[in-house]
C-alpha cells in the first residue's frame, strides 16, 4: 500500500523562532539581553534629544503629533531650515523604535517565570519602560505646543533620566535571585553611595536650568528661564564640586570598608569621569558654550549617571541567577534537562 506523501511544512525562519523564544519563553540570558536593549535605548533617547535642543531644532516640527500642520513627516514649509525638521523628526522616529523595544522588554519580563512563578519585581521595573516612553511622548508634545516652555523641557529631560534609573534596576535585578540583599560594606559607605546618586541627579537638574537660561534653549526666540546665566552656572559648578567631594569620600570608604574589587574599580571610574566632566564644563563655559562641546558634556553627565546608579548595586549581594535556567511551559513542569529543582 502506497504511503501518502508527507504534508509539507513551511519552515520557520531561524531568526523569527529565536525572537519568539526570547520574547515568549525567555531564559535569564535572554531577559538580560532585553534589559540591556532597554538600557541602551533609554540612553540613546537622551543623547538624540540633546542633539535636537543643542542644534536649535526644537521647533523643527512645530506641531504634534504631526510634524507640520499638513504632514506627519518632515516635509512642507515651516519657516525653519529643513535640517532642523529632520533632526526633530528623526528624534520622534527614535522614540517610536525605543517604544517597540520597551514593549518587548515588558512582554519578556511578564512571560519570564522562575520555578513556575512570575517575578513581580522584574515586571514592575519592566512596566516602567513603556509607561515612561508614553509619558515622554506626552511631555514632548506639550513642549512643542508650548513653544519650548523651559520648565517643560527640563521635565522632559529629567523624565528620561528617571527612565534610565529604571532600566538599570531591571538590568541588575534580572541577574539576581530574589530575597533580601546581603550588604558587602558598612552602612556609612552605602549611604555615601546613595548621596552620590542624589548629587548627580541634582547636578543634572541644575544643568537643564543652565541650558534653559543660556543661548542653546532649543530654538531662537523661545522663552528662557528669567535667571542670571552666571548665577545658575555657578550653582551648577558648586554642585559639581560637592559631587567631587562625595566621590572622594566614597573612594576612601570603599578602601577602608573592604569593598569588592568591582565596586572599587567602578568608584575610580566614577571619580575619573567626574574630573573629566568638570574640565569639559569649564572649557565649554569659557569658550562661549559651543553646541558640540555642550553635547559632549551632556553625554558625560549620562555616563556619570550610569556609573553612579550601578555602584550601589555592587555594594550588596543577592546571589546570581542561573544563566541557563529556562522559562515557559517546560520550566513550569520541571522539564528542563540538567536544571536542578
Amino acid at each position: 500500500m502506497e504511503r501518502a506523501p508527507a504534508a509539507r511544512t513551511t519552515p520557520v525562519a531561524p531568526w523569527s523562532r529565536l525572537l519568539a523564544d526570547a520574547l515568549l519563553a525567555p531564559t535569564p540570558r535572554a531577559l538580560r539581553r532585553w534589559a540591556a536593549a532597554g538600557l541602551i535605548t533609554s540612553v540613546l533617547i537622551i543623547l538624540t534629544g540633546a542633539a535636537v535642543r543643542l542644534s536649535q531644532s526644537g521647533l523643527g516640527c512645530p506641531d504634534w503629533p504631526d510634524c507640520t500642520a499638513t504632514s506627519l513627516a518632515a516635509s512642507g514649509t515651516t519657516g525653519d531650515p529643513l535640517i532642523h525638521r529632520w533632526v526633530e523628526f528623526g528624534n520622534r522616529l527614535m522614540t517610536v523604535a525605543i517604544f517597540v523595544v520597551a514593549v518587548g522588554v515588558f512582554v519578556a519580563a511578564w512571560r519570564y517565570k522562575h520555578h513556575g512563578r512570575r517575578r513581580r519585581d522584574l515586571v514592575w521595573l519592566a512596566a516602567a519602560q513603556p509607561a515612561g516612553i508614553v509619558a515622554q511622548a506626552v511631555l514632548g508634545g506639550l513642549v512643542v505646543l508650548t513653544k519650548l516652555n523651559p520648565a517643560l523641557v527640563s521635565a522632559h529631560f529629567l523624565a528620561s533620566v528617571a527612565l534610565v534609573a529604571a532600566t538599570v534596576g531591571l538590568y541588575v535585578r534580572c541577574q539576581e535571585r530574589e530575597g533580601p540583599a546581603r550588604p558587602l560594606v558598612p552602612r556609612p559607605v552605602r549611604l555615601i553611595a546613595f548621596a552620590v546618586v542624589g548629587a548627580v541627579a541634582l547636578m543634572m537638574a541644575a544643568g537643564t536650568v543652565v541650558t534653559g537660561t543660556g543661548p542653546l534653549a532649543g530654538a531662537r526666540g523661545v522663552a528662557r528661564y528669567h535667571l542670571p546665566l552666571e548665577g545658575v552656572t555657578q550653582l551648577h559648578a558648586d554642585i559639581g564640586w560637592l559631587l567631587g567631594g562625595l566621590v572622594v569620600a566614597l573612594l576612601l570608604g570603599l578602601r577602608l570598608g573592604g569593598a569588592p574589587h568591582r565596586a572599587v574599580r567602578l568608584g575610580w571610574l566614577l571619580g575619573g569621569l567626574v574630573a573629566i566632566q568638570g574640565a569639559i564644563g569649564y572649557a565649554q563655559y569659557f569658550s562661549g558654550l559651543p553646541a558640540g562641546l555642550v553635547w559632549v558634556h551632556v553625554a558625560g553627565s549620562v555616563t556619570i549617571w550610569l556609573a553612579a546608579l550601578f555602584l550601589p548595586y555592587t555594594l550588596r549581594d543577592r546571589g546570581a541567577q542561573p544563566a541557563e535556567l529556562r522559562s515557559g511551559p517546560l520550566a513550569e513542569h520541571g522539564a528542563d534537562a540538567g536544571v536542578p529543582r
